[in-house]
């Protein structure tokens, strides 16, 4: 139970750090949908580790219902992860998240397959991910990479780069490597 609630804590912590809005730690354990569509998910995902498929669709269902974040069970998601505003995220099954990771409101992590493999985005530690960006495919978001609100990502973006645009293209200086040519698509 002690895991439990340093979880829950720093969930809380975490929502305060990056939302300026947060005015309390009350507010935020009753009036975060992201946060609680997260709680959800993980309840759902330790029943799909343990091969209660259906338990764990229902709870996503019902968490899906309740915050408007529909998080798949089998999706795999890091800690202090945030979800700010929720509404209309969706991410997908075979979906990897880091620890660190934001999410604004209508953003897609799906697939593009319809085979039983990796077939959802992976974000790496740190990644930022604009409002009703939709990343689809087993693409790589780097380390501390960013996509705009609003892009289309179908390739992977390295790390410390943004992305943006439809489709999207690398903007910008990317933080550590200057090799990477920008605004011309995205390194080989």
């Amino acid at each position: 139970m002690t895991g439990l609630g340093t979880r829950i804590r720093e969930d809380v912590r975490t929502a305060l750090a990056k939302d300026p809005a947060a005015k309390s730690a009350l507010e935020v354990v009753l009036a975060y949908p992201g946060l609680h569509a997260l709680w959800a998910y993980r309840l759902g995902h330790a029943a799909w580790e343990r091969d209660l498929q259906l338990t764990a669709r229902l709870i996503s269902h019902l968490a899906r219902l309740l915050t408007g974040v529909e998080i798949h069970p089998g999706a795999d998601i890091g800690r202090r992860c945030f979800i700010d505003h929720g509404a209309g995220v969706v991410v997908g099954e075979t979906t990897d998240i880091g620890d660190d990771v934001m999410l604004y409101q209508g953003v897609t992590l799906g697939g593009d397959s319809l085979a039983d493999e990796k077939r959802h985005p992976t974000l790496e530690d740190g990644a930022t991910i604009g409002a009703n960006a939709t990343l689809l495919g087993p693409i790589v978001i780097g380390e501390n990479a960013s996509v705009g609100a609003g892009s289309v990502v179908l390739e992977s973006v390295p790390p410390n780069c943004t992305a943006v645009g439809n489709p999207a293209k690398l903007v910008g200086r990317c933080a550590e490597d200057e090799s990477i040519e920008l605004g011309t698509g995205f390194p080989e």
